[in-house]
């Protein structure tokens, strides 16, 4: 007899990320995170699969090994700190990375070397070099080159100095990376033997990403170089690593380069140039020419995301999704409400290498065999083989899931809104529906508004939801991905055609199931969804109860105090304070927050830049003020990030208070 979904089963769950084959392909390593509740915090660990035997072995067991890279092909090094007086130097606040390296055929790991930095990225050029990224700053600059006793007296100066920050450029923070004041990601060549830390960028040039030459000669990068105001726009650079000679590609200016990296002796790129669209513009496809700096498109109609932006609560980790490989560049794509794995050739010609409807999580490709981390069937992430177009899963570490645990599998629904749009959602209906009852609903709303719900993805508390006795209903409104740049925006718009969608959606589900109490409603949301869930209370009372989550409610103070606030602001909602503060404060909920009657739950963590705590004590304060019932919980320690990676227990927290804020307005007789 299978069991009822509890609320904290998601702490059982193994996430996968990191998936990277072997130099020569016959190993695929990839982290496994895990949980501890007790302990408050996630393991990881670097398992191994033999593509050839199919025997998958766990690597290392010290629960801190997240961030690897093949040295050879029998030889991974890893990031982590396990000596006390390594932990110790790190509580003095001393900036380092040290690297350990293990056999994958046996033997313990052994300590290898270690940069005076905190490294974002790490590639070898030989078992001697490596090209690296590293956290910057100015202030800490000096412990590089200096004595034991010279860094103990600047380690003490920084302590004394760490209850204060001096701002003098935006953005001056960072969702999950705290003040970033003169802070950047900067790009090195690191000598193992020498210990010789080369810079390659300068102090105030931000590195997004960097890629290496297959004979590793030259490394291309994409950077922001900027003095009190980062710009949205980001420049291609060419380095001989031979000679050191730096060469500008940029060949558009402003343009966003999404990636970037060699392929048949060309540069493949992926960007956009943000003039019709904003900056959530989809990227093209373009090749250069090395020699001549000539710019060509290459597959001029397409107009996808080369990303999955279909939301989970129920991954961990990064991925890899993007890969050149021999003359393909592999990407991803989220069509609809699903993610596919596609390739295309230096000739523009594209094709889908996945077809199965859900979620492509990261992949990795050796010789057009590929691996990726896959979300199917309303399954939890596993690996899952691609050959001939054959899908194969590989591992099974959450199939206890769908055999021990009762789900609810969500049923698809469209319709057309007035102007014709289709628009897709799906509800989920209760675990031991039973026709000849009536049920709560809660309406979930997801982020962006540029990502999408999947009917054929899990999602943790929407199957918790309806454990408990809740029909759950979702859909994608226009601003939501997958359907091509016009869908997606909703540039000055908002709380307009994506409102008038959600609540037709709304209708059509209550008008075609009978089932669903249409006077016990609640509605949830987190990040655009959580600014939506704030527009809605603000413009209907036909819901029972809210749960608003990392919420916007007023775009003005949103503008001058999140890190994204001075760009993105301005972008959406085509207005800034002083071009028409009229129409920010048009699109802002707190406006409309003397006519909420719905009572109302805020969530919001200390540490959330994104959509800082100040607007969510906004729209708490409003209710109260205006006599509305409302509560605010508030997670310290916690960032934008807390549904998807916060702390085990919080996460536990969060959606308790959650469900027992519906049950008590929706389910107040039971």
């Amino acid at each position: 007899m299978m069991d009822a979904l509890a609320l904290d089963d998601f702490t059982k769950y193994k996430f996968i990320s990191n998936t990277k084959f072997s130099p020569n392909g016959e190993n695929l390593a990839f982290v496994i995170h895990e949980m501890d509740v007790d302990e408050n915090k996630y393991l990881s660990n670097i398992w191994v699969y033999n593509v050839s035997t199919g025997e998958i072995n766990k690597l290392t067991s010290f629960n801190q090994e997240s961030s690897f890279v093949w040295l050879d092909e029998n030889n991974i090094i890893f990031s982590t700190v396990r000596e006390e007086k390594d932990k110790k130097r790190l509580e003095k606040g001393e900036p380092f990375t040290i690297y350990y390296k293990i056999n994958i055929n046996g033997g313990e790991a052994e300590k290898y070397f270690e940069v005076p930095l905190m490294v974002t990225k790490i590639e070898p050029l030989n078992d001697k070099k490596f090209v690296l990224t590293g956290i910057y700053d100015r202030k800490i600059n000096d412990l590089i080159s200096s004595s034991p006793e010279e860094k103990e007296k600047l380690l003490e100066k920084m302590r004394e100095e760490k209850d204060y920050e001096i701002l003098d450029e935006i953005p001056f923070w960072s969702n999950g990376h705290g003040f970033t004041n003169k802070k950047r990601n900067r790009l090195y060549i690191f000598s193992f033997d020498e210990k010789i830390l080369t810079p390659i960028t300068d102090e105030l040039t931000n590195v997004d990403d960097f890629n290496i030459s297959n004979d590793k000669s030259k490394l291309i990068y994409i950077s922001n170089t900027f003095k009190d105001k980062m710009e949205i726009r980001s420049d291609l650079y060419l380095y001989n690593i031979d000679n050191g000679q730096l060469e500008k590609l940029t060949h558009e200016d402003p343009f966003s380069y999404a990636y970037a990296n060699f392929i048949e002796g060309k540069i493949i790129f992926l960007g956009s140039n943000m003039k019709n669209y904003g900056v959530n513009e989809n990227p093209k496809f373009y090749l250069m020419n090395i020699m001549t700096k000539e710019v060509e498109q290459i597959h001029t109609d397409f107009d996808y995301s080369t990303w999955s932006s279909v939301g989970s609560d129920c991954r961990y980790g990064s991925n890899q999704e993007f890969k050149v490989e021999g003359n393909y560049f592999y990407f991803e794509t989220t069509e609809y409400g699903n993610s596919y794995i596609n390739r295309i050739d230096e000739n523009g010609k594209r094709e889908k290498l996945t077809t199965k409807h859900g979620s492509v999580d990261g992949f990795d490709v050796f010789d057009k065999s590929i691996v990726f981390v896959g979300m199917r069937d309303n399954k939890l992430q596993e690996l899952y083989e691609l050959k001939d177009k054959q899908e194969n899963q590989i591992t099974f570490f959450n199939e206890w899931v769908v055999k021990e645990k009762k789900l609810s599998k969500p049923q698809r629904i469209t319709f057309n809104t007035k102007e014709g749009m289709e628009i897709e959602g799906w509800i989920m209906k209760p675990i031991d529906f039973d026709e000849t009852k009536k049920y709560p609903a809660i309406l979930d709303i997801h982020g962006g508004p540029k990502t999408v719900y999947s009917g054929e993805v899990f999602f943790h508390e929407m199957q918790y939801w309806s454990n408990i006795g809740y029909v759950v209903m979702f859909c994608n409104p226009r601003g939501s991905d997958g359907r091509g740049n016009e869908f997606a925006d909703i540039r000055g718009k908002y709380g307009t055609i994506d409102y008038e969608d959600i609540m037709e959606f709304v209708n059509v589900v209550i008008e075609n199931f009978s089932f669903i109490d249409k006077d016990r409603l609640g509605v949830t949301g987190g990040s655009y969804g959580g600014f939506m869930t704030n527009w809605i209370i603000g413009h209907t009372n036909r819901f029972k109860a809210a749960a608003s989550q990392r919420s916007i409610a007023n775009w003005i103070s949103k503008f001058g105090t999140t890190d994204i606030g001075y760009y993105f602001v301005e972008d959406q909602q085509a207005a800034t304070p002083w071009t028409n503060f009229e129409k920010l404060w048009f699109h802002s909920p707190m406006k409309y927050a003397d006519r909420v009657k719905t009572p109302t739950l805020f969530i919001h963590s200390e540490e959330d830049y994104r959509c800082w705590l100040a607007e969510g004590l906004q729209m708490f304060t409003s209710l109260k003020y205006n006599g509305v019932e409302a509560k605010l919980v508030m997670f310290r320690g916690e960032n934008h990030e807390l549904s998807r990676s916060g702390k085990p227990k919080h996460r536990i927290r969060r959606l308790k208070e959650i469900s027992d804020w519906f049950d008590k307005y929706l389910k107040p007789n039971i």
